[in-house]
């Protein structure tokens, strides 16, 4: 019976935190202006703090192993759970991804738009037309963060990566800047909770973290990699390598053996 209530204390503890941080998001935006012209040069910070209380509502503390460079480029990230958008908001300068259909969500929808996401319009799984929009954006000044993997893992170790998407940085010339995640228990391992992978559903994926309640997404920065005379076969083979070497790199700094 106490484990019960406990549990259902902190479920609630959660929503009321999800609650307070999606209130003083649009507090922020109005103060701002966001809803009616984001600015985007301005905007990041407001990301960074909105996505922190947003991870910290589902107790999920974000550390920095090293500190993130504020760096204007294509940003990248392995892929665990949809806690990585609030953890890698709230470290990088990046604005978000998302379907074309979300911005007219009541809620979510009206905080991407005023968050500068860039909403992608997909035709055919037309990955070319994406990928000028990427560039068209990065060139409007604005930083974009995606998951090279195309889908989440139990985040033990990097899928293979899909450079489509990776085109932006070569017609830009912008870096690709990469950064690892490692969802870490109180035990000092790698937490399953954490991770929406398999057959889970979101509502088994919320519950487990809204109970395990004491979760650390260890996030280390990655050097940038400058695409200057690559190819993009060479730029997803570089990323690739990278990746896996920062992913191993991270657990030997942050997980018990």
């Amino acid at each position: 019976m106490a484990n019960f209530i406990s549990k259902q204390y902190g479920r609630a503890k959660t929503i009321f935190g999800m609650g307070q941080s999606i209130v003083g998001g649009f507090r922020a935006a109005y103060k701002i202006g966001a809803f009616t012209q984001p600015q985007r040069e301005i905007l990041p910070k407001y990301i960074q703090t909105f996505c922190r209380k947003m991870a910290n509502s589902f107790g999920v503390n974000v550390v920095q192993v090293e500190p993130v460079p504020q760096k204007h480029g294509l940003w990248v990230s392995n892929h665990i759970s949809w806690l990585d958008i609030p953890v890698v908001g709230s470290v990088a300068p990046v604005f978000f991804l998302s379907k074309a259909e979300i911005a007219n969500w009541f809620i979510f929808g009206r905080l991407a738009r005023a968050g500068g996401t860039l909403f992608i319009k997909r035709g055919s799984g037309d990955a070319n037309s994406v990928s000028d929009q990427i560039t068209e954006f990065l060139q409007s000044g604005s930083s974009v963060v995606f998951f090279p993997e195309a889908t989440t893992t139990d985040g033990k170790a990097i899928k293979k990566i899909h450079g489509k998407l990776l085109q932006s940085s070569l017609d830009t010339g912008l870096p690709v800047c990469p950064l690892v995640i490692a969802y870490v228990d109180r035990d000092g391992k790698l937490s399953d909770d954490a991770a929406y992978y398999g057959k889970r559903t979101m509502a088994d994926s919320l519950l487990r973290v809204m109970d395990n309640g004491k979760i650390t997404a260890y996030v280390l920065p990655l050097d940038p990699i400058y695409p200057n005379g690559m190819t993009r076969k060479d730029l997803t083979e570089t990323l690739q390598k990278n990746m896996e070497l920062g992913l191993q790199r991270l657990h030997d700094i942050v997980l018990k053996r």
